[in-house]
């Protein structure tokens, strides 16, 4: 299966048809809430995230231990100028959106955010640091796959990272 089949197939909903209307509905409203805690951290609004983030928020992290940017201005441990989170692309699957951004040649990342049933809060956040991932559906018997998610990044990235497959 080539790229444009695949997205042919994402296009027309997971399960090979059309999305419905609701799970259109709730992929915009979480694509929404993850630009506005993109807006609020750029901006250092400390309250705004504080509100759509859970207290008790489950945190996996991948990277150099040293790059662990955002945990720390979730914590308050870094002020949101000591590293400026900028999203180059963003895509909703579910419950879930993945976001993807980098900074010239060295610094790529990749965050993966859920956020709980009523839209409202981010329960769960993963961060990928100079790491590039695959976020696959399943893989079907004759060996194909439906990929959800591939990180982009590789024409602008000189030196090999890891990659990591996740499945949906």
């Amino acid at each position: 299966m080539d790229i444009h089949e695949e997205e042919e197939m994402i296009s027309k909903g997971i399960r090979g048809v059309p999305e419905s209307p609701d799970e259109l509905k709730t992929k915009n409203r979480n694509r929404k809430r993850i630009k506005m805690l993109y807006k609020a951290f750029s901006h250092g609004e400390t309250e705004i995230v504080s509100k759509l983030v859970a207290s008790d928020l489950e945190w996996w992290y991948h990277g150099p231990p040293n790059c662990q940017y955002m945990m720390k201005m979730l914590t308050g441990e870094a002020t949101y100028t000591s590293f400026k989170f900028r999203p180059r692309r963003m895509r909703a699957i579910g419950e879930r959106v993945i976001v993807e951004g980098w900074e010239g040649l060295e610094i790529y990342w990749v965050h993966v955010w859920n956020i709980k049933e009523d839209g409202i809060i981010i329960t769960q956040f993963r961060e990928y640091f100079n790491t590039l991932l695959t976020v696959l559906l399943g893989v079907s018997e004759n060996g194909g796959e439906l990929r959800l998610w591939q990180s982009a990044t590789e024409a602008r990235i000189c030196r090999s990272l890891p990659d990591l497959v996740l499945a949906a």
